[in-house]
């Protein structure tokens, strides 16, 4: 049986190793940290497609099961003016990310699937036959092939291309939090959006009452020490200095919250030349990371880890599965990139802007949705159906 090695446990190594394992491939999971992976206490969207690419391989129970509806979205100006809703169509699901990387971990440990923790990956040599992965700690593991699923901070990559750009950070940094204390929430499902003056600032209030949020402020590029020294109460105090003057209810959410605010930097990779060599491969956010502004880069890591899984079932040679894999996948998820690039730059604008979208978002939302989101949103894979080498419409 092939054997695959998989670098990263956060949500594309998970979902791969799953994928692979139903495609009768064994895989073994690799991971840093020893819980999980960074950033855990962030939050994020799983858009329908990203249901759908789990529904594959019969894991989006326990998401389902773990996570609370994202129904639809709300739209505020920093004035308090309502400028309209929108719908979010499908099995869209809100989900704290350490809780997503926890049913994720229980599902594939459930399916027999190994993980290994403290595993920090140095670097990788191929030769015709294997790939020899080489940890922080002088261990070695050997197998048919490596995927790296390590995120947009990805060791393998640079394994892969020493010469492959790095992630550009887009200058804004988002912040996250949760209260239960909160005078304001938002009714059931509904994500409540705030363009303020300095800050965009979102929030939804999960069943149990508990009121989570998030704030993309204007920021230098801060470096890991720098976020990691950051208290919970300095992240308040910053993002509430920059929204006080708007007049939306969000200064009271922000000041109920007492502890457990983070902040992290938002990049993206618009363009990965070369994402595989023989027998490696980058999927993910380590080849392809956008900005959270669009809400799909776990969505479209898991339709990754399935397509993949499906290249190397129906493909025998690995590097064929490979380049299969990045010709069916490069335009729609750079594409992405691109769209969630312009959503961040758009989340601040000046003054004359912000008059123009006050006027011109109301009128749009009134003539309800045009399903311009089609593409990303109603994306399906369908498992049975085969790959053949090259640019297929198969990848579903």
């Amino acid at each position: 049986m092939t054997h695959a090695l998989i670098i990263g446990g956060g949500i594309a190594g998970p979902a791969t190793a799953m994928a692979l394992h139903k495609a009768g491939i064994d895989a073994t999971i690799y991971e840093t940290y020893p819980t999980g992976a960074d950033d855990v206490g962030a939050f994020l969207n799983i858009m329908p497609n990203g249901i759908n690419a789990l529904r594959a391989i019969d894991a989006d129970k326990p998401v389902m099961d773990n996570s609370f509806p994202a129904d639809r979205v709300e739209f505020v100006s920093g004035t308090g003016k309502q400028l309209g809703t929108a719908p979010i169509t499908g099995d869209a699901r809100t989900i704290k990310r350490a809780e997503l990387y926890r049913v994720l971990h229980d599902e594939a440990q459930r399916r027999g699937i190994r993980i290994e923790h403290g595993k920090q990956l140095t670097d990788a040599t191929s030769t015709s036959d294997d790939v020899t992965a080489t940890f922080a700690d002088s261990s070695q593991a050997t197998g048919d092939l490596l995927v790296g699923a390590d995120g947009i901070h990805s060791t393998t990559r640079r394994v892969i291309n020493p010469a492959a750009p790095a992630p550009r950070y887009l200058g804004m940094v988002t912040v996250c939090g949760y209260t239960h204390d909160s005078p304001d929430t938002t009714p059931s499902g509904t994500y409540r959006m705030v363009y303020g003056r300095k800050a965009f600032f979102g929030y939804t209030t999960a069943p149990d009452g508990e009121t989570w949020w998030f704030a993309t402020i204007p920021s230098a590029e801060p470096t890991r020490a720098e976020l990691s020294a950051t208290t919970s109460d300095q992240w308040r105090e910053h993002v509430l200095s920059l929204l006080t003057r708007d007049r939306a209810p969000v200064v009271d959410v922000i000041d109920s919250t007492k502890d457990g605010i983070i902040g992290s930097g938002a990049y993206d990779i618009p363009h990965l030349p070369t994402w595989h060599t023989q027998r490696a491969i980058v999927i993910g956010d380590a080849a392809h990371a956008a900005s959270p502004s669009a809400g799909h880069g776990a969505s479209l890591a898991i339709e990754d880890s399935v397509i993949l899984a499906r290249c190397l079932r129906d493909l025998p040679d690995p590097s064929e599965a490979f380049h299969t894999f990045q010709q069916l996948r490069r335009e729609r998820v750079e594409r992405l990139v691109t769209t969630s690039a312009k959503m961040t730059g758009r989340a601040i604008p000046g003054p004359v802007q912000r008059r123009i979208r006050d006027l011109i978002l109301p009128i749009l939302l009134r003539k309800g949705p045009r399903n311009t989101s089609a593409w990303l949103t109603q994306h399906h894979i369908d498992w049975n159906s085969r790959i053949t080498s090259g640019v297929s419409g198969s990848a579903g």
